[in-house]
């Protein structure tokens, strides 16, 4: 019997699956759309995700950067946070993926093309897509149709505006080696080096409106970027992020990556509590106690959650909101211990 089905071959899936295949268990994926997959993503891994994919045998490639910089579109204050263990990485998500996926198929993991669909499960087994197997991790990003299926998603809070994320790549040299966050009224934009003459630009904003029109509250940035490129990919988007799970662990289904809860993307965090979820998913299993996941997740989460559900509630409260970079500025022994919590 299968140990593992994984449904999803995103970098959550993917590291569940290697994490499984050097335990030595038998895992399977379940993956329709064709490699490398691409979304709408900041690409900047922090230090602590290039460690642990690199534990994990995958080379990350792209462009190192040192630290994070936060800069007003305002007043064009600018604060810097170096990280103190090893610099970071801005890499394609097509590239991170596919490496990913090449290392599982070294270590005999199957990925079948197909979709979910209906799950069931008893004492003993769970089902998917024609296969049986002791656990399904549903690894099927934010809007993750098996948390949907067996009604474990939280509706979201009356309101409170969802947010967004929209990104496009710009073939220009990087004019820094930090990823810089510009902060502007009502949107952020991260903009990540990616590689000798290459950006990606990412918005996350509660106001739905093109990429342009979101572009245009950050006039400094703008000054330093080329005009739109004619041709490639264009504009990608996600939303709304913050998705809430009642559980991490619904008997035999156990959630990992933005299927297992999201609050934002604004720290930066979440490829590496993805990847640190998988280790901690695969441990628990391993050693016969699947329902200690939950309690794992909570707690390689914890910082993730209070500090960005934090700038959050700062970012809604307009006097606060204007105060961030500022703040950040005038501590800077608080804003790298910050910075360097999330990258570790």
């Amino acid at each position: 019997m299968i140990d593992l089905l994984v449904a999803g071959g995103g970098p959550a899936g993917l590291a569940t699956a290697i994490h499984g295949a050097l335990a030595g268990l038998e895992v399977v994926v379940l993956e329709p759309r064709p490699t490398p997959i691409d979304k709408a993503c900041g690409e900047g891994l922090m230090p602590g995700a290039v460690r642990r994919f690199e534990e994990l045998g995958v080379a990350v490639t792209g462009r190192p950067f040192r630290g994070i910089g936060y800069v007003d579109e305002v007043t064009g204050l600018r604060a810097e946070a170096l990280f103190r263990s090893g610099p970071g990485r801005g890499c394609r998500r097509t590239d991170l993926q596919a490496a990913l996926a090449d290392r599982a198929a070294g270590l005999g993991v199957r990925v079948l093309a197909r979709r979910v669909g209906e799950v069931r499960q008893d004492g003993r087994r769970v089902c998917a897509a024609g296969l049986t197997a002791r656990y399904l991790v549903a690894a099927d990003g934010l809007h993750s149709p098996v948390r949907r299926g067996l009604g474990l998603g939280v509706p979201a809070a009356p309101g409170r505006a969802a947010r967004y994320g929209l990104r496009r790549h710009y073939a220009v040299e990087p004019w820094s080696d930090l990823v810089e966050v510009h902060w502007a009224r009502g949107a952020e934009a991260y903009v990540t080096p990616l590689g000798a003459d290459r950006i990606g630009v990412a918005v996350l904003t509660s106001e739905q409106a093109p990429f342009d029109v979101q572009l245009a509250r950050f006039p400094l940035l703008t000054a330093r970027l080329p005009p739109p490129p004619g041709r490639g990919p264009g504009v990608r988007g996600a939303g709304p992020l913050r998705q809430r799970a009642r559980t991490r662990v619904a008997g035999r289904v156990l959630f990992v990556g933005d299927a297992a809860g999201y609050v934002d993307a604004l720290t930066g965090e979440g490829l590496t509590l993805a990847v640190s979820a998988a280790g901690a998913l695969v441990r628990c299993v391993r050693e016969g106690r699947p329902q200690e996941y939950e309690r794992a997740w909570r707690d390689l989460s914890r910082g993730y959650r209070t500090l960005t559900s934090s700038l959050l509630w700062a970012r809604r409260r307009a006097p606060l909101a204007g105060r961030i970079v500022p703040l950040a500025a005038r501590m800077p022994r608080v804003f790298a211990g910050a910075v360097n919590l999330l990258a570790r």
